[in-house]
């Protein structure tokens, strides 16, 4: 993937394994202020100019996704671990709970720390319905 990169670049010179300087193709270069190195199957660039990593890659005819591998897997639709009747159903009962609540806490009346903490449970289980 790296040399896809690097084939389109000027004064290229290898640093390192897999690490490399270059002018950069998205500014007027004089020496080399790009660099370029390829960690996990991924191409890192860091223009020391400023240049973002999509403006060097759009000037020499590249995508970002050019720099990266393609995905191994296949986009899988997202499974639930339950049923979303189940979860309106869960979400339907805790809002009762709150609902109950708050007519204690209009009414004047405290909750006691119990129903404190089944407060929480409540909120908990509904923000991660």
């Amino acid at each position: 993937m790296i040399n896809n990169l690097i084939n389109r670049l000027d004064k290229v010179k290898q640093t390192g394994k897999d690490r490399y300087i270059a002018r950069c193709p998205s500014h007027e270069d004089r020496s080399p202020s790009l660099a370029i190195r390829e960690v996990d199957d991924r191409v890192l660039i860091h223009c020391f100019a400023g240049c973002s990593a999509h403006e060097v890659v759009s000037a020499v005819g590249l995508d970002l996704s050019d720099l990266f591998p393609e995905s191994k897997e296949t986009h899988k639709s997202l499974s639930r671990p339950f049923p979303a009747s189940d979860v309106l159903r869960c979400i339907s009962f805790e809002s009762l709970f709150l609902k109950i609540c708050a007519l204690h806490l209009k009414n004047g009346e405290q909750l006691s720390d119990k129903d404190y903490g089944r407060l929480k449970v409540s909120h908990n289980r509904i923000v991660a319905a």
